[in-house]
């Protein structure tokens, strides 16, 4: 019987008040972000020091750690579960470009085990050399066993299951407006922004989310308003625009009162949903005199999110078979 390795990436986050700071040491001393020709490590832990203190007060708001890491291990297990429906020899891994389980620990414990397959499959649906690009850097890196066995998954922002998972949290989310403005919702996609030198490098992030924008609204046959935006900026270059909290003030202003946020780039909840889009942007909300502010709730344990995993690993094993 065949044995395959499937490998979730995600970022990973700290999963107590302690952990903040060596985890923001970790993000920030990743090359593929912060490229710091010389002294990185001494950067990585100037910034973390400074940061910790007021990032650590967010995670304290919203339960004293990081839900991601919660939410990565439920994929992980619904996954393995529908997957073994089909593929008996399957198992699957978390493994965290910024915290436990690192993806260092996933590739030593999968290439002590004879593994006919590995597939490297991303819970970042668009692809920016930041998040998968950073990920499968470091696997290269750290991966002891042989390479020819090694799938990769690059990006899947348009597979329909995952198009169709975002549509039915939207729905959800629609009902919590009152029924007689539901028809006047903005629906505001918010993605996590990158630098625009990256646009400029050619990174696909950017064209990738427009794509899963497309295809929500066309799939919803482009039922109400919609608008794109970035958040979560950090330093002090240029990044993709517009931002969400000016994409707020903006829809305030043309006396847009119905604004449902849908959190487009992440597929679980975690700080920058549950407090930047739904602590400190209902602020900035609330000044704008919106009526009616609402988060979406990330996909977190959504089956058909799980679904469309599924189909792309099924999918990659049978294309490299041989």
């Amino acid at each position: 019987m065949h044995q395959y390795a499937i490998v979730l990436f995600n970022l990973g986050g700290p999963d107590n008040l302690h952990a903040v700071k060596p985890f923001l040491y970790h993000l920030f001393s990743d090359r593929d972000i912060f490229n710091i020709p010389v002294g990185q490590k001494i950067f990585a832990k100037l910034l973390s020091g400074l940061r910790a203190p007021k990032v650590k007060e967010k995670y304290r708001y919203i339960g004293g750690k990081s839900p991601v890491n919660k939410w990565s291990e439920l994929q992980r297990s619904m996954l393995e579960q529908d997957l073994k429906k089909v593929i008996s020899g399957a198992a699957v891994y978390t493994a965290m470009r910024y915290w436990h389980p690192t993806i260092e620990d996933a590739a030593r414990k999968i290439s002590q085990k004879p593994y006919d397959k590995i597939t490297l499959l991303p819970l970042y649906p668009h692809y920016s050399e930041t998040t998968t690009g950073s990920s499968i850097n470091e696997w290269q890196r750290v991966y002891r066993g042989d390479k020819d066995k090694v799938n990769y998954i690059y990006a899947y922002y348009d597979h329909p299951k995952y198009i169709a998972a975002l549509n039915e949290r939207i729905d959800e989310a629609m009902m919590r407006f009152p029924v007689n403005v539901r028809e006047d919702i903005q629906i505001v996609f918010s993605a996590h922004g990158t630098p625009e030198r990256l646009v400029t490098k050619g990174d696909p992030y950017s064209m990738h989310i427009k794509e899963t924008v497309a295809g929500v609204m066309k799939a919803r046959n482009f039922s109400h308003e919609y608008h794109m935006c970035f958040q979560s900026k950090v330093g002090p270059g240029k990044w993709l625009g517009p931002s969400t909290d000016a994409m707020i003030n903006s829809l305030g202003a043309k006396r847009k009162k119905q604004l449902l946020l849908v959190p487009v780039s992440f597929v679980s909840d975690h700080i920058e949903t549950l407090f930047e889009l739904d602590v400190e942007y209902r602020r900035i909300a609330d000044k704008a005199n919106i009526e009616n502010y609402v988060v979406m709730q990330g996909l977190n344990d959504s089956k058909t999110f799980v679904a469309a995993l599924k189909d792309l690993v099924v999918q990659s094993i049978q294309i490299n078979q041989n």
